[in-house]
């Protein structure tokens, strides 16, 4: 009898030291680059995107949250970490790039402050200007969905999507820059007729990298429809063949 109620016993203890633990559980990961693009007035819903590492195979789906107040704007950037008791986790270190929506912002200069008080802490600036306008999305920009490099060019790429309606053609591609690794590209559209049928029409539209940045990966920030961007990284610094 005493040997069955103490087999009983040793086989419930793993489910007793386990119970109530959770399978997954959020939690910090490392930030190492914030990209702020240049050119967002306080009509805009401004973004920057956040590039880092995670640090095993246990951490998935990185997400982030965000906070304004006082002239920060505060940025938590989590992941889902695998609980997996303890067995050890696969040291596979991933990239993860996370583009973080802010919102319409006043203008202004703002810090920007990444996972602070925690491991991972990073800190960024992004600025917001005046709009010369009271509309929000008073300018019509081209419906990118693609950002392709040309293979035989070594700074030439295609903005490429389907533009709705055929009533609309290219004014021309506005660039900008933060001045340190970030090209905001702005294909701005003009209306050529008032009737505009619903008609999607495949587009692509040449565009030459400046080499104004000294950075050896700048990031293309492609402005699009509805507030929306694309988002892609361009190698500055092409090897040569």
């Amino acid at each position: 009898m005493k040997v069955t109620t103490l087999l009983t016993i040793l086989t419930a203890a793993p489910a007793i030291c386990f119970a109530g633990v959770p399978d997954a559980y959020e939690t910090s990961i490392p930030v190492d680059h914030i990209y702020s693009p240049a050119g967002f007035n306080n009509n805009d819903n401004a973004e920057v995107v956040i590039t880092g590492i995670l640090p095993d195979l246990c951490h998935k789906a990185p997400k982030s949250s965000v906070s304004v107040k006082d002239g920060k704007i505060n940025v938590s950037v989590k992941a889902m970490r695998k609980n997996n008791g303890l067995a050890f986790c696969t040291l596979v270190r991933l990239p993860y790039t996370e583009v973080v929506k802010i919102g319409v912002l006043d203008k202004g200069k703002y810090d920007i402050a990444v996972n602070e008080k925690t491991n991972f802490e990073f800190s960024g600036k992004l600025a917001i200007s005046e709009s010369q306008s009271n509309s929000i999305g008073d300018t019509i920009y081209a419906n990118v969905d693609q950002i392709e490099r040309v293979n035989n060019d070594r700074r030439t790429v295609l903005l490429k999507g389907l533009s709705p309606s055929d009533c609309f053609e290219l004014k021309e591609i506005e660039v900008r820059d933060n001045g340190i690794d970030t090209y905001s590209i702005l294909p701005k559209l003009r209306k050529i007729r008032e009737y505009c049928p619903k008609n999607l029409i495949p587009f692509s539209y040449e565009f030459e990298v400046p080499e104004k940045l000294d950075a050896d990966k700048v990031l293309l920030h492609v402005r699009v429809m509805d507030g929306r961007s694309v988002n892609a990284f361009f190698n500055n610094r092409p090897l040569l063949d």
